[in-house]
């Protein structure tokens, strides 16, 4: 069922920034969000994770609504943000211990997990740090872990690559190809194109509040035939308004 967003209007105020926006992440698919700064990715995201209530629209996750069932649509959530968010007067392995009990997770068989991520992130010998003895790629990948470590169905994540080393970044694009073969619906919003046309499947471009052109690369290739293929072309194309209709 994944994500569905239908004729979303919404924002911060009652002047909308989003202006009809529809798409949909089937199970099994990592779809990337891109745009320009003010487009309207993070508002987007926004409203899915249920930051913000839509002017109109709905959204869908596997099929549950969050008006109908707030409980039950949150659960299926793992959300990274652009800028980490970690708790001051909480060690890592505090912050972890309370996701696990926030989605009601085996705490004993997720630790298992939990500890595998951790060495691949290189935290392992950092469980009782506290939040301000991390660097910025290290609140990243704290992030991450809290993340992965979850069974969750619907993984949103947004601008993922600020602030990581290399070996990091290897290290989330395989936890996200090992999401979506699991049958995960993945949402990335991100400037890092090179990586998005290698790992999405399909991509949502947005501009002003509007979906202006959504599908595979080839079909993006063929709504923009005058450009160079790659995503980067396309979406220089889409900034500068060169689409051809």
């Amino acid at each position: 069922m994944g994500i569905e967003v239908e004729h979303l209007v919404g924002g911060y105020s009652q002047v909308p920034v989003l202006k009809d926006v529809s798409f949909s992440v089937s199970d099994g698919e990592v779809v990337g969000l891109i745009g320009l700064n003010g487009a309207g990715k993070s508002t987007t995201i926004n409203h899915i994770i249920g930051l913000l209530t839509p002017i109109r629209g709905h959204i869908q996750l596997g099929g549950v609504d969050l008006k109908t069932d707030p409980a039950a649509y949150k659960q299926q959530i793992a959300y990274i943000p652009e800028l980490p968010v970690l708790y001051d007067e909480l060690t890592l392995q505090e912050t972890l211990t309370l996701t696990m009990m926030a989605y009601g997770l085996d705490v004993e068989k997720t630790w298992i997990r939990a500890h595998e991520l951790l060495k691949t992130f290189r935290l392992d010998n950092k469980l009782n740090w506290f939040p301000a003895n991390f660097s910025k790629g290290m609140r990243q990948k704290v992030m991450i872990v809290n993340a992965f470590m979850t069974n969750a169905k619907v993984f949103i994540i947004d601008e993922p690559f600020l602030g990581l080393d290399p070996v990091a970044v290897h290290d989330l694009l395989q936890l996200i190809e090992e999401a979506r073969g699991r049958g995960a619906a993945v949402l990335m919003s991100t400037h890092v194109l090179a990586n998005a046309e290698k790992y999405c499947d399909r991509f949502i471009l947005l501009n002003q509040g509007e979906v202006k052109v959504s599908g595979t690369l080839d079909q993006l290739r063929a709504a923009f035939p005058d450009v160079g293929g790659s995503l980067d072309d396309i979406y220089l194309a889409l900034a500068n308004g060169e689409r051809n209709d």
